[in-house]
């Protein structure tokens, strides 16, 4: 049976829960609720039930570094939605050339961009923009955009390079044509 000093408690760890929005040990949630850790459990535990039985798009778990506050994983699509990523434009050049060339060798990404790309290429990996495997045929890894690359940015198809300097060539051309017909 819940006390009205459980569930007060239970209240006062959610909003540290939520203010602190990061995993907490037991003992630091004692410590901000102001508690022994017997309490503290107690008022987890009521509030790991109370979130259960809610319709509700948080909830909270345990994790390995603590008793978290987050978002159910029913709803991770908003985040992706709503929240834009915040990409440096070094990182976003980084992508561009990785996805006008992909698949590319990170070697090769590295002589394009410079070193400062292989800082963009792990965050690249872990917004999950990027997809890393090691290259069967070389030293280096093997780096192309993932489905959330196309789905983020909204890009169905990119633009392909040139197969020749035939079709470059094919295209100038064209182009010339054009330009001089409108200057007429």
């Amino acid at each position: 049976m819940k006390t009205a000093t459980a569930t007060k408690t239970a209240t006062k760890i959610e909003a540290i829960l939520y203010l602190k929005g990061k995993p907490l040990s037991l003992s630091e949630i004692a410590e901000y609720a102001a508690c022994d850790r017997a309490t503290a459990q107690e008022g987890i535990i009521e509030l790991i039930d109370s979130y259960a039985r809610r319709d509700s798009a948080l909830e909270v778990v345990e994790t390995t570094d603590g008793y978290s506050l987050q978002l159910r994983t029913d709803f991770q699509d908003l985040v992706q939605t709503l929240i834009p990523v915040e990409l440096g434009v070094g990182a976003l050049r980084s992508l561009a050339a990785i996805a006008l060339n992909s698949p590319i060798l990170q070697s090769d990404l590295i002589n394009l961009r410079g070193s400062g790309a292989y800082q963009h290429v792990q965050e690249l990996v872990e917004l999950g923009f990027v997809k890393k495997r090691r290259d069967n045929e070389s030293r280096s890894y093997s780096l192309q955009v993932t489905p959330k690359f196309h789905q983020y940015f909204q890009i169905e198809q990119l633009p392909q390079p040139f197969d020749t300097k035939e079709q470059q060539l094919e295209l100038n051309l064209a182009i010339e044509d054009e330009v001089e017909n409108t200057s007429d």
